[in-house]
């Protein structure tokens, strides 16, 4: 074993105040440590520092939490009230629409705690407490329980995870789990009590033409007119604890409530935003990102683009199949333009020459310090990128295509298992494999599922993963295609489709009637999914055997990095967990001769308006009040309606619903998109172009009370004129 290389980060990065007051997204428990108070508080922020994050006392972080499976929201009520966007509640709004019932469309709006809806699977959860387990880790490794490649592992850090949570006073508390991660690539590692609530409903949501206003066309683009948020509430039992959902559950009293702001805002106000960021990698080296290009854009473009082709005719024909794929479509879009844009910033932005140069510096630091270790890291690195890229490159087309496009396909271990039953003849096992075969079929064929859609998607995309993929990386299947079906895809997709035992429900019954091995050995659905599955296994293992030492490697370079820009602290790469970001309101100049002030107002909704276009559609009812200047108290002193606005804050997704705070810690916006010319963010932040765009919580209050008509939940916050 390598001996181990212990950093003191606290020392190196994370003891000066920062260069770039806009740029990092900072770990809460290091606030104090990094000195980012004296910075904040000369950006504009007037509150305490401590009423920010502190492990003592309930502060501002106990009002934010994870939203679902990958946003942000926050809470804004004493009654467990949770603002996030549009597009992070529209799950849950799709989950409850149908053709009779179609909120997507028509918005949904709770008059009253009766009207509100669970929303079975939806989960909210808070960060409870932060603890610095580095020093546990690292005597883990030097006392050889854990190697220090093994100390990134999911195994060992979920199994301390589950030993700390067991040493702690809150391990019989409900509804809290544990969470190791590392930081600074392996430097760092914290410990996240987190408590997890289950019984969430769905309050409020706009019509999709306010809160999805633009859709693909403004998706990541400037200025913005979108009302992107939704509302939630949070349930729990008499106790206030986290429990599923029941008739008898309360909404929850909680602990700390934002104060809404409608003071407005100035360009250069301070602003600072605090959520669940998922992924940067501002540590990459050129041939990484050279890598995320070509090996991981790039296909997700390709294989994307081909299926929304097909989706979007199909939903244009039919509203049940509008609403059936109208969340799969949305996330599936949201990626495929970010990766599209990421490229083009990538090169408009000289992202590559910027990290060649930090590498030539590296490169005189490393002599400089006679570290043969800093030596040779990067080039290290880039012997594994060279090895890696065709693997990821396949790897991405794969998952693209048969994980993320395509929905058809059994699990060819709930055959296996069949399979052996009926060998065995054992009549339990039998039983308990066939309930199992018809779970899996209720779950492919749920109710946002067409089989016919699916079949169309196929036959564009199994064809193209053919043509962009290596002999070797082709699945068993594609040799039946070739020799059964005499090369005919869509011969061969019909006949998956129409004759497999899981192709529908009339098949499934006819094989239960007499399930035997020879029909499941001969079937095509069978063989279809196994061969995926070794062909996905064969995959995994290769890159993981490529990738032996890349951890360590990364743990390293990151460590001289921070060495190098001592004493300018450098913040961890995001990895959903709760982080810190602070700027200022802010208009850019893109190009020359292009200036975009710092927001839009309601009066862009209605030069942008186009009927005969599905993402541009303006509903009579918000015409009717902009047309009578109905704002009520959301006006700006000029009379008009403010929409959205700019900040110079560092997010990425996860951020989406993170709540945008004035110098007061008073809530005065959501946050819901980046801009178009910085979306190489996540690899190399750019003061002058990188903008956060948030819908003004004026406007999302505008249109809860005058459009919703839902007074009732203004109310219920906490409102500062």
């Amino acid at each position: 074993m390598k001996k181990l290389k212990v950093l003191a980060l606290a020392l190196i990065c994370a003891a000066f105040s920062p260069a770039k007051a806009d740029e990092g997204m900072w770990l809460l428990q290091l606030m104090q440590e990094q000195n980012l108070a004296d910075r904040m508080k000369a950006q504009g922020l007037k509150m305490d520092v401590a009423n920010i994050y502190n492990p003592s006392q309930i502060t501002l972080k106990d009002a934010v939490g994870i939203f679902g499976r990958g946003c942000t929201g926050e809470i804004i009520s004493p009654d467990g009230l949770i603002l996030t966007n549009h597009h992070c509640g529209y799950d849950a709004i799709q989950q409850h629409s149908s053709v009779e019932h179609d909120y997507l469309t028509d918005g949904f709006w709770a008059k009253n705690r009766s009207e509100e809806l669970p929303t079975p699977g939806l989960t909210f959860k808070f960060v409870e407490r932060i603890v610095d387990i580095t020093d546990k880790v690292n005597n883990d490794i030097k006392k050889g329980k854990v190697t220090e490649a093994e100390s990134f592992g999911k195994k060992y850090l979920n199994e301390l995870a589950a030993d700390e949570l067991k040493k702690s006073d809150l391990k019989k508390a409900p509804g809290i789990s544990t969470l190791a991660l590392p930081f600074y690539e392996g430097n760092k590692f914290y410990l996240f009590y987190i408590k997890t609530y289950s019984d969430i409903r769905m309050v409020a949501a706009p019509p999709s033409s306010i809160g999805k206003f633009g859709g693909e066309t403004d998706n990541w683009m400037w200025p913005r007119h979108t009302c992107d948020f939704s509302m939630f509430r949070v349930y729990a039992d008499k106790n206030g604890n986290p429990a599923e959902y029941s008739k008898d559950n309360v909404p929850l009293k909680v602990k700390k409530h934002l104060t809404i702001s409608l003071k407005g805002l100035q360009e250069g106000d301070y602003a600072m935003i605090m959520g669940f960021p998922g992924s940067t990698s501002r540590y990459l080296t050129e041939s990484e990102v050279k890598l995320r290009m070509e090996s991981t854009n790039v296909p997700r473009i390709t294989v994307r683009e081909a299926r929304q082709n097909v989706l979007r005719a199909e939903m244009a024909a039919s509203d049940k199949v509008r609403i059936q794929y109208a969340s799969k479509f949305a996330g599936s879009s949201n990626y495929w333009k970010n990766s599209i844009g990421m490229n083009k910033a990538i090169v408009e932005n000289k992202v590559l020459e910027t990290k060649a140069a930090q590498e030539a510096k590296f490169a005189e630091f490393a002599k400089a310090q006679n570290n043969e270790e800093y030596a040779k890291v990067v080039g290290q690195i880039d012997e594994y990128v060279a090895n890696i890229a065709p693997l990821r490159k396949e790897a991405t087309y794969f998952s693209e295509t048969f994980m993320s496009g395509i929905e058809f396909g059994a699990t060819y271990r709930t055959f296996a298992n069949l399979k052996t039953a009926l060998e065995k003849n054992k009549k339990k096992e039998i039983e308990k494999a066939v309930a199992a075969l018809k779970e899996e079929f209720a779950e492919v064929h749920n109710k946002d599922y067409d089989h016919e859609v699916d079949r169309k998607v196929a036959k564009v995309l199994i064809p193209l993963y053919a043509e962009k993929v290596s002999a070797e990386a082709l699945p068993a299947f594609y040799e039946t295609i070739k020799t059964q079906f005499n090369g005919d895809y869509n011969a061969y997709i019909d006949a998956l489709y129409n004759n497999s035992i899981f192709a529908n429900e009339k098949n499934l019954n006819a094989f239960l009637e007499n399930p035997t091995v020879e029909a499941i050995d001969k079937d095509l659905a069978v063989a279809y999914s196994t061969s995926k599955s070794k062909m996905y296994q064969s995959l995994m293992d290769k890159i993981s055997a490529a990738s032996e030492n890349i951890n360590l490697l990364h743990k390293t370079y990151v460590r001289g990095l921070c060495e190098m820009y001592a004493p300018t602290p450098k913040a961890p790469d995001a990895n959903f967990t709760i982080r810190l970001t602070y700027g200022n309101v802010k208009s850019y100049d893109p190009k020359d001769g292009i200036h975009y002030k710092y927001y839009t107002t309601l009066k862009g909704v209605m030069e942008k308006e186009d009927p005969n276009n599905p993402e541009f559609v303006v509903p009579a009812k918000l015409k009717e009040l902009y047309a009578t200047k109905n704002f009520g108290r959301y006006a700006l002193p000029n009379g008009e309606m403010p929409a959205c606005f700019l900040t110079t804050n560092d997010i990425t997704g996860g951020n989406s619903g993170s709540p945008v705070m004035n110098g007061n810690g008073e809530l005065i916006g959501c946050a819901f998109d980046g801009n178009w010319e910085s979306l190489s963010g996540d690899i190399n932040f750019d003061n002058n172009l990188q903008r956060c765009i948030a819908v003004d919580i004026r406007y999302v209050l505008f249109i809860v009370e005058k459009l919703g008509g839902c007074k009732n939940l203004i109310d219920e916050m906490t409102i500062v004129e």
